[in-house]
Protein backbone atom coordinates (compact mmCIF):
# COMPACT_ATOMS: atom_id res chain seq x y z
CA UNK A 1 0.00 0.00 0.00
CA UNK A 2 1.18 3.73 -1.22
CA UNK A 3 1.26 6.59 1.27
CA UNK A 4 -1.33 8.28 -0.20
CA UNK A 5 -3.57 5.07 -0.02
CA UNK A 6 -2.34 4.62 3.77
CA UNK A 7 -3.68 8.14 4.41
CA UNK A 8 -6.71 7.55 2.93
CA UNK A 9 -7.55 4.35 4.95
CA UNK A 10 -6.29 5.67 7.95
CA UNK A 11 -8.91 8.66 7.11
CA UNK A 12 -11.62 6.31 6.68
CA UNK A 13 -11.14 4.59 8.97
CA UNK A 14 -11.31 7.20 11.71
CA UNK A 15 -14.65 8.92 10.01
CA UNK A 16 -16.11 5.70 10.89
CA UNK A 17 -15.37 5.71 14.24
CA UNK A 18 -16.45 9.43 15.05
CA UNK A 19 -19.73 8.44 12.59
CA UNK A 20 -20.30 5.33 15.02
CA UNK A 21 -19.62 7.83 18.10
CA UNK A 22 -22.07 10.08 17.48
CA UNK A 23 -24.71 7.72 16.16
CA UNK A 24 -25.19 5.41 18.90
CA UNK A 25 -22.77 6.53 22.18
CA UNK A 26 -23.89 10.50 21.24
CA UNK A 27 -27.35 9.67 19.68
CA UNK A 28 -27.26 12.58 17.38
CA UNK A 29 -29.92 13.05 14.59
CA UNK A 30 -28.48 12.04 11.23
CA UNK A 31 -28.52 16.39 10.16
CA UNK A 32 -26.35 16.63 12.89
CA UNK A 33 -24.39 13.49 11.99
CA UNK A 34 -24.10 14.80 8.04
CA UNK A 35 -23.23 17.95 9.71
CA UNK A 36 -20.22 17.05 12.00
CA UNK A 37 -18.76 14.37 9.30
CA UNK A 38 -18.22 16.92 7.00
CA UNK A 39 -16.38 19.28 9.47
CA UNK A 40 -14.40 16.97 10.49
CA UNK A 41 -13.50 15.71 7.13
CA UNK A 42 -12.87 19.30 5.92
CA UNK A 43 -10.23 19.77 9.08
CA UNK A 44 -8.34 16.61 8.46
CA UNK A 45 -7.73 17.46 4.85
CA UNK A 46 -7.06 21.01 5.02
CA UNK A 47 -4.79 20.17 8.32
CA UNK A 48 -3.08 16.54 6.38
CA UNK A 49 -4.19 15.31 9.85
CA UNK A 50 -5.03 11.34 9.19
CA UNK A 51 -4.89 9.06 12.56
CA UNK A 52 -5.48 9.75 15.77
CA UNK A 53 -2.13 10.88 16.96
CA UNK A 54 -1.78 13.57 13.97
CA UNK A 55 -5.41 14.71 15.32
CA UNK A 56 -4.59 14.87 18.97
CA UNK A 57 -1.57 17.37 18.13
CA UNK A 58 -3.44 19.86 16.61
CA UNK A 59 -3.33 23.02 18.85
CA UNK A 60 -5.25 26.36 19.22
CA UNK A 61 -3.05 27.58 16.05
CA UNK A 62 -4.00 25.06 13.98
CA UNK A 63 -7.00 25.51 14.76
CA UNK A 64 -7.63 28.79 14.61
CA UNK A 65 -5.74 28.64 10.90
CA UNK A 66 -8.35 26.18 9.92
CA UNK A 67 -11.47 28.74 10.74
CA UNK A 68 -9.72 31.00 8.88
CA UNK A 69 -9.56 29.49 5.80
CA UNK A 70 -13.11 28.79 6.37
CA UNK A 71 -14.43 32.43 6.67
CA UNK A 72 -12.05 32.96 3.66
CA UNK A 73 -14.50 30.44 1.98
CA UNK A 74 -17.26 32.80 3.18
CA UNK A 75 -18.98 31.04 5.87
CA UNK A 76 -21.16 33.87 8.46
CA UNK A 77 -20.49 33.89 12.36
CA UNK A 78 -22.81 31.25 13.25
CA UNK A 79 -21.38 28.83 10.86
CA UNK A 80 -17.94 29.24 12.55
CA UNK A 81 -19.55 29.11 15.65
CA UNK A 82 -21.08 25.76 15.05
CA UNK A 83 -17.85 24.46 13.05
CA UNK A 84 -15.69 24.66 16.37
CA UNK A 85 -18.67 22.77 18.30
CA UNK A 86 -18.37 20.25 16.08
CA UNK A 87 -14.57 20.52 16.06
CA UNK A 88 -14.03 20.24 19.74
CA UNK A 89 -16.19 17.72 20.20
CA UNK A 90 -14.13 15.45 17.38
CA UNK A 91 -10.91 16.77 18.93
CA UNK A 92 -11.79 15.67 22.24
CA UNK A 93 -12.73 12.66 20.68
CA UNK A 94 -9.42 11.76 19.04
CA UNK A 95 -7.17 12.57 21.75
CA UNK A 96 -9.32 9.99 23.92
CA UNK A 97 -8.43 7.72 21.35
CA UNK A 98 -5.10 8.21 21.23
CA UNK A 99 -4.59 7.73 24.76
CA UNK A 100 -4.34 11.05 26.16
CA UNK A 101 -5.07 11.42 30.06
CA UNK A 102 -5.85 14.92 29.32
CA UNK A 103 -8.42 14.96 25.85
CA UNK A 104 -9.82 18.39 26.59
CA UNK A 105 -9.54 19.79 23.02
CA UNK A 106 -7.67 23.55 22.14
CA UNK A 107 -9.02 26.33 23.49
CA UNK A 108 -10.02 28.68 21.59
CA UNK A 109 -12.95 31.79 21.51
CA UNK A 110 -16.06 31.63 18.87
CA UNK A 111 -17.44 34.21 17.29
CA UNK A 112 -19.85 36.22 18.63
CA UNK A 113 -23.53 35.45 18.11
CA UNK A 114 -26.13 37.69 18.19
CA UNK A 115 -29.95 35.68 18.83
CA UNK A 116 -32.58 36.70 16.84
CA UNK A 117 -35.76 36.64 18.10
CA UNK A 118 -38.45 33.89 16.10
CA UNK A 119 -40.65 35.74 13.63
CA UNK A 120 -44.27 34.17 14.48
CA UNK A 121 -47.38 34.36 12.89
CA UNK A 122 -50.32 35.27 13.65
CA UNK A 123 -53.09 32.21 14.05
CA UNK A 124 -54.98 33.35 11.15
CA UNK A 125 -51.97 33.93 9.19
CA UNK A 126 -50.99 30.20 10.23
CA UNK A 127 -54.84 28.91 9.43
CA UNK A 128 -54.82 30.91 6.34
CA UNK A 129 -51.11 29.40 5.00
CA UNK A 130 -52.42 25.93 5.90
CA UNK A 131 -55.76 26.22 4.20
CA UNK A 132 -53.97 28.24 0.92
CA UNK A 133 -51.23 25.30 0.74
CA UNK A 134 -54.04 22.73 0.47
CA UNK A 135 -55.79 24.85 -1.91
CA UNK A 136 -52.54 24.95 -3.84
CA UNK A 137 -51.74 21.10 -4.00
CA UNK A 138 -51.66 18.97 -7.19
CA UNK A 139 -54.61 16.44 -5.90
CA UNK A 140 -57.13 17.02 -2.80
CA UNK A 141 -55.51 14.28 -0.72
CA UNK A 142 -51.72 15.97 -1.26
CA UNK A 143 -53.44 19.13 0.09
CA UNK A 144 -55.73 17.67 2.82
CA UNK A 145 -52.29 15.82 3.86
CA UNK A 146 -50.04 19.09 3.81
CA UNK A 147 -52.68 20.84 5.84
CA UNK A 148 -52.33 18.11 8.72
CA UNK A 149 -48.97 18.69 8.51
CA UNK A 150 -48.63 22.45 8.98
CA UNK A 151 -51.60 22.14 11.84
CA UNK A 152 -49.10 19.89 13.54
CA UNK A 153 -46.72 22.24 13.70
CA UNK A 154 -48.81 24.97 14.82
CA UNK A 155 -51.23 23.23 16.77
CA UNK A 156 -49.12 20.54 18.78
CA UNK A 157 -45.60 22.55 18.24
CA UNK A 158 -44.06 20.11 16.77
CA UNK A 159 -40.42 20.16 14.50
CA UNK A 160 -41.20 19.16 10.70
CA UNK A 161 -38.94 16.09 11.36
CA UNK A 162 -41.08 15.04 14.14
CA UNK A 163 -43.94 15.26 12.39
CA UNK A 164 -43.05 13.80 9.57
CA UNK A 165 -41.20 11.22 11.37
CA UNK A 166 -44.75 9.72 12.61
CA UNK A 167 -45.94 6.54 11.67
CA UNK A 168 -49.33 4.20 10.99
CA UNK A 169 -48.38 3.10 14.57
CA UNK A 170 -49.27 6.50 16.08
CA UNK A 171 -52.82 6.28 14.43
CA UNK A 172 -55.07 6.68 15.75
CA UNK A 173 -54.74 8.89 18.37
CA UNK A 174 -56.27 9.94 21.69
CA UNK A 175 -55.82 13.88 22.97
CA UNK A 176 -51.90 12.50 24.47
CA UNK A 177 -49.22 11.55 21.94
CA UNK A 178 -45.49 10.24 22.85
CA UNK A 179 -43.14 12.23 20.43
CA UNK A 180 -39.33 11.38 20.33
CA UNK A 181 -37.20 14.31 19.50
CA UNK A 182 -33.61 15.63 19.09
CA UNK A 183 -31.15 12.97 21.00
CA UNK A 184 -33.83 10.58 21.49
CA UNK A 185 -35.76 12.59 24.01
CA UNK A 186 -39.71 11.43 24.88
CA UNK A 187 -41.91 14.02 25.66
CA UNK A 188 -45.83 13.82 25.64
CA UNK A 189 -47.73 16.60 23.50
CA UNK A 190 -51.59 17.59 23.57
CA UNK A 191 -53.36 16.62 20.18
CA UNK A 192 -56.01 19.20 19.38
CA UNK A 193 -59.62 17.91 18.19
CA UNK A 194 -58.90 20.12 14.85
CA UNK A 195 -55.61 18.60 14.86
CA UNK A 196 -56.86 15.36 15.21
CA UNK A 197 -59.75 16.00 12.65
CA UNK A 198 -57.08 17.25 9.69
CA UNK A 199 -55.26 13.87 9.74
CA UNK A 200 -58.42 12.22 10.09
CA UNK A 201 -59.62 13.97 6.96
CA UNK A 202 -55.95 13.34 5.01
CA UNK A 203 -55.98 9.78 5.95
CA UNK A 204 -59.54 8.95 4.74
CA UNK A 205 -58.39 10.39 1.16
CA UNK A 206 -55.15 8.76 0.71
CA UNK A 207 -54.68 6.39 -1.79
CA UNK A 208 -51.94 4.67 0.67
CA UNK A 209 -53.37 2.48 3.58
CA UNK A 210 -52.29 2.99 6.93
CA UNK A 211 -49.25 0.45 8.05
CA UNK A 212 -47.51 0.40 11.51
CA UNK A 213 -43.97 0.48 9.70
CA UNK A 214 -45.23 2.78 7.03
CA UNK A 215 -44.96 6.48 7.26
CA UNK A 216 -47.97 8.41 8.45
CA UNK A 217 -47.00 11.32 5.64
CA UNK A 218 -46.94 10.14 2.11
CA UNK A 219 -45.94 11.07 -0.82
CA UNK A 220 -46.94 10.63 -4.54
CA UNK A 221 -44.85 7.54 -4.91
CA UNK A 222 -46.02 6.41 -1.19
CA UNK A 223 -42.74 7.23 0.21
CA UNK A 224 -42.35 8.86 3.50
CA UNK A 225 -43.01 12.93 2.66
CA UNK A 226 -39.98 14.98 2.70
CA UNK A 227 -39.39 18.29 4.24
CA UNK A 228 -38.51 19.96 1.63
CA UNK A 229 -42.11 19.50 -0.03
CA UNK A 230 -43.59 20.50 2.59
CA UNK A 231 -41.17 23.93 2.87
CA UNK A 232 -41.59 24.66 -0.97
CA UNK A 233 -45.66 24.42 -0.55
CA UNK A 234 -45.45 27.05 2.18
CA UNK A 235 -42.88 29.49 0.36
CA UNK A 236 -45.16 29.52 -2.44
CA UNK A 237 -48.47 30.27 -0.54
CA UNK A 238 -46.74 32.91 2.25
CA UNK A 239 -45.94 34.67 -1.27
CA UNK A 240 -49.55 34.71 -2.22
CA UNK A 241 -50.37 35.33 0.92
CA UNK A 242 -47.89 38.74 1.34
CA UNK A 243 -46.11 36.77 4.33
CA UNK A 244 -42.52 37.57 5.03
CA UNK A 245 -39.73 34.74 3.90
CA UNK A 246 -39.67 34.33 7.51
CA UNK A 247 -43.11 32.02 7.35
CA UNK A 248 -41.66 28.99 7.74
CA UNK A 249 -43.04 25.71 8.18
CA UNK A 250 -40.42 26.27 11.43
CA UNK A 251 -42.01 29.51 12.32
CA UNK A 252 -45.19 27.91 12.96
CA UNK A 253 -43.99 26.42 15.95
CA UNK A 254 -42.35 29.36 17.07
CA UNK A 255 -46.21 30.88 16.75
CA UNK A 256 -47.05 27.96 19.21
CA UNK A 257 -45.22 28.72 21.69
CA UNK A 258 -45.39 32.62 21.56
CA UNK A 259 -49.70 32.31 21.26
CA UNK A 260 -49.00 29.54 24.70
CA UNK A 261 -47.15 32.32 26.19
CA UNK A 262 -49.52 35.40 25.76
CA UNK A 263 -52.19 33.03 26.83
CA UNK A 264 -50.09 32.54 30.24
CA UNK A 265 -48.95 29.56 30.13
CA UNK A 266 -45.51 29.34 32.35
CA UNK A 267 -42.00 28.84 30.58
CA UNK A 268 -41.60 25.30 32.33
CA UNK A 269 -44.77 23.64 30.62
CA UNK A 270 -44.03 25.42 27.29
CA UNK A 271 -40.16 24.33 27.83
CA UNK A 272 -41.75 20.68 27.94
CA UNK A 273 -44.38 20.77 25.33
CA UNK A 274 -41.40 22.31 22.51
CA UNK A 275 -39.38 19.51 23.84
CA UNK A 276 -36.25 22.12 25.04
CA UNK A 277 -33.54 20.18 26.51
CA UNK A 278 -32.66 23.61 28.82
CA UNK A 279 -34.96 26.71 29.83
CA UNK A 280 -32.58 29.18 28.07
CA UNK A 281 -33.79 28.12 24.51
CA UNK A 282 -37.15 28.58 25.66
CA UNK A 283 -36.86 32.11 27.54
CA UNK A 284 -36.57 33.77 23.94
CA UNK A 285 -39.85 33.62 23.68
CA UNK A 286 -40.20 36.48 26.78
CA UNK A 287 -38.66 38.51 23.97
CA UNK A 288 -41.54 37.31 21.06
CA UNK A 289 -43.94 38.38 23.29
CA UNK A 290 -42.70 41.72 24.82
CA UNK A 291 -41.61 42.38 21.17
CA UNK A 292 -45.15 41.99 19.64
CA UNK A 293 -46.81 44.05 22.57
CA UNK A 294 -44.59 46.89 21.70
CA UNK A 295 -45.65 46.75 18.07
CA UNK A 296 -49.39 46.38 19.42
CA UNK A 297 -48.66 49.57 21.51
CA UNK A 298 -46.59 51.24 18.47
CA UNK A 299 -49.87 50.58 16.05
CA UNK A 300 -52.45 51.75 18.31
CA UNK A 301 -52.17 53.25 21.20
CA UNK A 302 -52.74 57.22 20.86
CA UNK A 303 -49.80 58.27 22.04
CA UNK A 304 -47.30 56.02 21.19
CA UNK A 305 -45.54 58.82 19.01
CA UNK A 306 -44.86 61.31 21.77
Amino acid sequence: MNEAAAFLAARADVLAAWHAHLTDARRRSPHTVRAYMATAGRLMDALEAYDWAALARIDTAGLRHFLAERREDGIANISVARELSALRGFLSFAREKAGMVKPAPPRLRGPRIKRGIPRPVTPDEATDLADLVAVNARDDWQGLRDRAVLLLLYGAGLRIAEALSLTGADWPMGDRLTITGKRQKQRVIAILPAVREAIAAYLAACPYPVERDKALFRTVKGAALYQSAVQKAVADARGMLGLPDTATPHALRHSFATHLLGAGADLRSIQELLGHASLSSTQVYTRVDAAVLLDVYRNAHPRAED
